[in-house]
């Protein structure tokens, strides 16, 4: 049975629950206070994942709590004033890391990864966002021996494991297939199956388009209007109230905020992380990730995009100018990068659960309310699988895959 639907966010995630929404008939508004695509969305390193079938785990090595500890590394950072905050998501996170509980975890992430192609396919084609889109995979690079054992011996697990692909290259084969790279590394894994875009906020931006052409409405609105109604929900928006039956918070790192007020205490935090793009030189041929020092660089329609790890911090925290100096410093190692093109970083922030699982599903205390948010580093990739996803839950019908993991009552809310 058909009905009216507001989803709230219009990040991938958002934007895909809504696209599947409206492919099964509901009448379906799409809101948030700016376009489509133009937040966490907008800021990744476009990268479709699908050899990213474990999540990160919290690190349990004394070496590497300690480097993070005494911030040796530019991979990790944080604002030591937001720690006690994070003390109970992180400690869920420790926990969920550990041996008992990470290998039901990542089963249950795999199979979500897994959709992550054959749900996105479709859509890109139906959206005409094919010249986005590279095929070719991309690259973990390694400037140390060691890491690039470690990082095989994972790599052949994973393909025994999960059937993800790889091809190891020496420090000759990188520099024959990478000829803008400047620095002699001593080798690289390539893993073929992910899909790069090169503009990430863009393509959200064609699902969006492609939404409107299958009859949907998308709003400007203040998502913290959101209140419950008779028998369902009302959304103030610039043109008066909106009601509809269901609602779906899909807000990102903005879920918390809706969510504190209707009673809700998910353990939820995020990973804040800075990009930036630089024009005027030699572009890598795909994608790398800079496996010693934890940052990625990405060809993008705007240039070289260099792309920090996580910072633990306040959402809205002032930007700490220490990982993108020292990631654009490293970068600099590797190729050359004339001209930054923004005046100043891009900053955004990653949605994450103490269990490293998306919250997908129906809220456990409220009729017509539900769930998608969470997804961490992979919410651009997983927002087509956890869209159909919860469609289909609202819809009743069979679901693409077990949702139990995923459903929000796992935290006894």
């Amino acid at each position: 049975m058909t009905s009216n639907v507001l989803v709230l966010g219009a990040g991938m995630v958002g934007t895909c629950t809504a696209i599947h929404l409206a492919m099964r008939g509901h009448a379906v508004v799409l809101a948030d206070r700016r376009p489509p695509g133009e937040e966490t969305s907008y800021g990744n390193a476009g990268l479709i994942q699908q050899e990213a079938v474990e999540p990160y785990a919290f690190p349990r090595e004394a070496a590497k709590l300690l480097r993070v500890a005494f911030k040796r590394g530019i991979d990790v950072n944080y604002h030591a004033a937001a720690m006690p905050g994070l003390a109970g998501p992180l400690a869920r996170y420790w926990q969920a890391s550990g041996p008992a509980r990470y290998p039901a975890i990542a089963e249950a992430y795999a199979r979500l990864i897994a959709q992550a192609i054959p749900e996105h396919a479709p859509l890109i084609a139906a959206a005409g966002a094919d010249d986005l889109v590279q095929r070719t995979g991309y690259r973990w690079l390694f400037r140390k021996n060691a890491t690039m054992d470690e990082a095989l011996a994972r790599a052949e697990r994973l393909h025994g494991a999960y059937g993800v692909q790889h091809t190891a290259m020496d420090a000759a084969a990188l520099a024959a297939a990478e000829p803008a790279l400047k620095a002699r590394l001593v080798g690289a894994i390539h893993w073929p199956q992910p899909w790069a875009v090169a503009d990430p906020g863009a393509l959200v931006a064609r699902y969006a388009a492609h939404f409107a052409r299958l009859g949907g409405r998308i709003v400007q609105a203040d998502a913290s209007t959101l209140r419950a109604s008779g028998a369902g929900w009302s959304l103030q928006t610039a043109d008066g109230p909106l009601d509809a039956e269901h609602a779906v918070i899909a807000l990102g790192p903005w879920a918390d905020t809706l969510l504190r007020p209707l009673g809700y205490r998910l353990p939820l935090f995020v990973k804040r992380g800075y990009h930036r793009h630089y024009v005027g030189g030699a572009l890598p041929t795909m994608p790398w990730l800079d496996a010693d020092r934890g940052l990625v660089v990405a060809p993008m329609q705007r240039g070289v995009r260099v792309t920090t790890g996580a910072e633990f911090a306040p959402r809205d925290a002032a930007s700490t100018p220490r990982q993108m100096a020292g990631a654009e410093a490293a970068a600099r190692e590797l190729l050359d990068l004339p001209q930054p093109v923004e005046a100043a970083p891009w900053r955004g922030a990653r949605p994450c659960t103490g269990d490293m699982l998306p919250v997908v599903g129906a809220a456990p205390n409220h009729r017509g309310l539900w769930f998608n948010f969470g997804h961490a580093h992979q919410g651009f990739t997983l927002g087509p699988a956890s869209g159909r996803l919860l469609a289909e839950l609202i819809d009743g019908e069979a679901p693409l895959v077990d949702p139990t993991p995923y459903a929000p009552g796992r935290f006894g809310t």
